[in-house]
């Protein structure tokens, strides 16, 4: 599939690496939709794109359904749904007092990743399911999970199993959209200079690049929004999860 000319959705695409992907979509010809939550950074974010903003929660099975709505009437039908938008606030199973996680952040975690991605791709793929084919495809949906899902951290109980749930859901729907020419692909990042690790110091930053074997560096999140790009032209990329993290494997802490 051709960028030029497309319409692309990016959700949690005010900043990190949906912002990066908006950013690159645009300036390859896409018309881009970004759905976020922060209302003052996705639309400074679209006017800079000279794209559209939606204040979206993609946990919200009506919110984006009228956000869909809304692209195909301001943007033109989409056919790329980008899905960025996360969370990920460490917090261990059971503290240092003994104290057992407060269960509410942990279905928010998993509510926000997991349940969100799923409910913007399933209605994403229903509205792709009706448009003609542009070349021999439909549309695709690109997820992002992280290397947490396959070498989750202390602390990282909630956030590795939401990633991993995503990693999970790749090949069922890739298998369940072929028939309607929609692809599924997962990105799986490693150590991103995303806003979280930008906050750092800077020899905190540092040190955590120094941990990534080649380029021995944070990934940026341009990096990402490449692969991307390769996903959208490369048709034969489909039902699988790549990791994109610099040959790193993440130790226990």
């Amino acid at each position: 599939m051709k960028v030029e000319g497309i319409s692309a959705i990016v959700t949690g695409g005010a900043s990190g690496l949906g912002a990066a992907t908006a950013r690159l979509l645009s300036k390859l010809g896409a018309a881009v939709a970004v759905f976020d939550v922060n209302r003052s950074q996705g639309e400074a974010l679209a006017q800079e794109v000279s794209g559209f903003f939606y204040c979206v929660d993609v946990t919200s099975q009506e919110g984006v359904i009228e956000a869909l709505q809304s692209v195909n009437r301001d943007c033109g039908v989409a056919r790329v749904l980008v899905n960025c938008a996360g969370i990920g606030p460490p917090a261990k199973a059971v503290d240092r007092d003994g104290q057992a996680q407060d269960l509410a952040l942990f279905k928010k975690i998993i509510d926000v990743n997991l349940v969100g991605t799923f409910n913007t791709s399933s209605k994403f793929a229903a509205h792709a399911m009706t448009l003609a084919p542009l070349g021999e495809e439909r549309g695709l949906i690109i997820n992002t999970a992280s290397v947490a899902a396959f070498e989750g951290q202390i602390g990282q109980a909630a956030y590795a199993a939401s990633k991993g749930g995503i990693a999970s859901l790749t090949l069922p729907l890739a298998r369940e959209f072929a028939r309607s020419a929609i692809r599924v692909v997962t990105i799986a990042p490693g150590l991103f200079l995303t806003p979280l690790l930008a906050s750092l110091p800077e020899p905190a930053q540092r040190s955590l690049g120094q941990q990534v074997p080649f380029p021995n560096r944070l990934g940026a999140p341009e990096e990402y929004a490449q692969f991307v790009h390769s996903v959208i032209v490369n048709p034969m990329l489909n039902g699988e999860t790549v990791r994109l993290d610099g040959a790193i494997r993440m130790a226990p802490k």
